[in-house]
């Protein structure tokens, strides 16, 4: 076939469709954002963290995004941006409270994890599920000290704003958040389109799969697992989650690998990937909304946070395995 055909037979499956899905979550995100923002109502959402909100010493806006990362990663960063934006929290406060967020993310993709690991690894993914479990919860509890340590005890009442009690004029509210929307939103498409053209330009030239087999070429220094689970390593890198644990699957239906050889390698498998993952899944959305500077900052600080407490995670696992 034709390049040029080729290249616009995909343009739509692999870049108009993805790219306006994306842009329609982000746009969503960012008006149920401003609306919580223009009905006050940060404080009542806050309620639900805020014996962890407390003991961080972190602000009530903060204690929102991490309540809203229950139902969506996008809101809860975007109301993040909206309070760094406007100076109602601090860049160190907005980067531990994007770290703050990894237990309410992780558990907005958990029934998706179950779904696809435990017909194909079966009783593996209880033990699986749980480390990676352990490690979110390890980053949020971390995150709470740390906090604790580093940022001042913040004032309850000036905090936030406290409306009056009165009757609610909806019409006004829904003027104001749309007219804030308005304006964030044609600054989120000026950056994550051409983003997401780049990323996609590069998948189509296959650079991320160059560096995923220069990666997977590259495990000999990994002696402690065997050739199978090698490869179930390989398969992780070069297509993903799915692919290695059906491989998985297969070595375990067999009788090749243990539960403890199949989990060590999705983890393994798990942390290699992470980095190429985030450029291609998580920075386009990142970029509209932070600035494309903050955006790399964060991104580097949760993925860095997040490979360490799963190594932490995993070595616990290892060594109290091997006994």
């Amino acid at each position: 076939m034709d390049p040029s055909l080729d290249l616009l037979s995909q343009l739509w499956p692999k870049l108009v469709w993805p790219l306006i899905r994306l842009l329609f979550f982000i746009s969503i995100g960012l008006l149920v954002a401003n609306i919580i923002e223009s009905l006050n109502w940060t404080t009542k959402i806050a309620a639900v963290s805020r014996p962890l909100i407390r003991l961080g010493h972190l602000s009530q806006r903060v204690g929102a995004a991490f309540s809203m990362a229950i139902i969506s990663g996008v809101a809860a960063n975007t109301m993040l941006a909206e309070a760094y934006d406007n100076n109602l929290i601090n860049k160190r406060e907005l980067v531990l409270a994007n770290l703050f967020n990894s237990l309410p993310t992780y558990f907005l993709h958990l029934p998706t994890i179950i779904v696809i690991t435990l017909p194909l690894i079966k009783g593996a993914a209880f033990i699986y599920v749980g480390i990676t479990f352990t490690a979110a919860l390890f980053r949020t509890a971390s995150i709470v000290v740390i906090s604790r340590f580093i940022l001042p005890k913040p004032f309850e009442k000036t905090d936030v704003e406290v409306a009056p009690q009165k009757e609610m004029n909806w019409s006004a509210v829904f003027k104001k958040a749309w007219r804030r929307f308005k304006k964030r939103m044609r600054k989120i498409a000026l950056f994550t389109v051409p983003i997401y053209i780049i990323i996609f330009m590069m998948n189509r030239y296959h650079l991320f799969s160059y560096l995923e087999e220069l990666i997977a070429n590259h495990l000999s220094g990994i002696s402690w697992l065997s050739p199978q689970a090698m490869g179930i390593i390989a398969l992780h890198l070069a297509a993903e989650l799915t692919a290695g644990l059906a491989a998985a699957g297969a070595l375990l239906q067999e009788g090749a690998l243990s539960y403890r050889e199949i989990v060590l390698a999705l983890l393994v498998g798990n942390v290699l990937s992470s980095p190429l993952r985030a450029v291609r899944h998580q920075f386009p959305y990142y970029a509209g909304i932070f600035k494309p500077r903050l955006a790399i900052e964060l991104i580097i600080c949760n993925q860095a946070f997040r490979i360490f407490s799963l190594i932490f995670a995993g070595f616990i696992y290892f060594t109290l395995t091997s006994v």
